[in-house]
């Protein structure tokens, strides 16, 4: 390519560029990715050795004066001596408004029960949606010929028989207790993922909370208190809560909790069933076999966990009763929350 014919060009050119527009379009031609200047210094390697650098200096020095020129015909536009707007803006009309999103109402329950676990002393943690069959079964003291653990039960991963999509949040307790020792206090939120039929209370993919305490001396009771401040702090102070027996294969005791309904306040309605009470979260303490699987010494060391479905809280708290209104992503019903 002729250099001297590109500069004369370029002159050529800036005499006809008059707007914004025009000036873009012109250094686009020449300084752009593909334009004069890119393909000039394409060619530089093709040149004799002897030839290169002064080439180079030529190159560079138009691309100088293109900048000089980009610079001062910019300079121009902006004071009005060269354009006049075709198109004038009427300030005062009005404005289209933005529609401004907000955190969808899962998130949002999972920050206000992340927040009142932080207030209690506790850390967030997160873990990996695709699991060990050890993590997410053996080391939670599930045993292998538990019904979790068929294939009709759980989604393996094609090709890899010993992993799969966690079906709850509790193998981030055996990964979390491997890589750190007592005292530990921390809640791992999450989605997890069963081979459910969809209904209105069933999905394949849900969200849930898994928590747990291990220290020396760690008690039911403890348990119990840490719970009650949980319940209280989303359903309100006026609610009651009871633990009823109950088995896990990685706790023992093992109890489910539940709270006087918060629709009728305990005297029984359909939506607890006529029973006054709703069931929100399974819980104990850590079976000692668990403590086995992760190095803990169970004759040292006590702890409890917690598990629930996040759309379980969310449906009682604001009164749902289709858990999948939750993900058709219907703005009618996610903008109420």
């Amino acid at each position: 390519m002729d250099i001297e014919s590109i500069k004369a060009q370029i002159d050529a050119d800036i005499k006809n560029v008059n707007s914004f527009q025009a000036l873009e379009d012109f250094r686009t031609r020449y300084m752009g990715r593909k334009g004069a200047i890119a393909q000039l210094t394409a060619t530089i390697p093709a040149l004799p050795p002897q030839e290169r650098g002064a080439f180079g200096q030529k190159v560079n020095a138009l691309k100088t004066k293109l900048l000089s020129l980009v610079e001062e015909k910019q300079k121009s536009i902006s004071s009005g001596s060269l354009e006049t707007p075709k198109e004038t803006v009427d300030i005062t009309m009005p404005g289209i408004a933005q529609e401004l999103g907000h955190l969808h109402p899962i998130t949002q329950i999972i920050n206000e029960i992340c927040a009142i676990f932080i207030r209690m002393g506790f850390s967030v943690v997160e873990g990996p949606e695709v699991e060990t069959e050890f993590n997410n079964f053996t080391g939670l003291n599930i045993p292998l010929e538990h019904p979790s653990r068929d294939a009709f039960d759980t989604f393996y991963l094609k090709g890899h028989e010993k992993l799969l999509l966690r079906s709850h949040t509790s193998p981030v307790q055996v990964r979390a207790m491997k890589s750190r020792r007592p005292p530990l206090a921390i809640v791992v939120p999450g989605r997890v993922y069963r081979p459910d039929a969809v209904d209105a209370s069933h999905l394949f993919m849900f969200h849930q909370i898994e928590g747990f305490m291990v220290d020396k001396g760690i008690k039911f009771s403890d348990l119990k208190g840490i719970l009650e401040v949980f319940a209280k702090g989303v359903f309100g102070e006026d609610i009651s809560m009871r633990f009823r027996p109950h088995f896990f294969p990685f706790t023992e005791p093992s109890a489910e909790v539940d709270i006087s309904c918060i629709i009728c306040k305990g005297k029984g309605c359909s939506v607890c069933g006529q029973k006054g009470w709703l069931e929100i979260l399974g819980s104990g303490m850590i079976h000692p076999n668990v403590f086995k699987h992760v190095g803990y010494n169970p004759k040292v060391y006590t702890g409890f966990a917690f598990g629930m479905g996040i759309e379980r809280i969310a449906m009682l708290k604001y009164g749902i009763n289709d858990i999948r209104a939750f993900f058709e992503n219907d703005l009618r019903f996610l903008k109420q929350f």
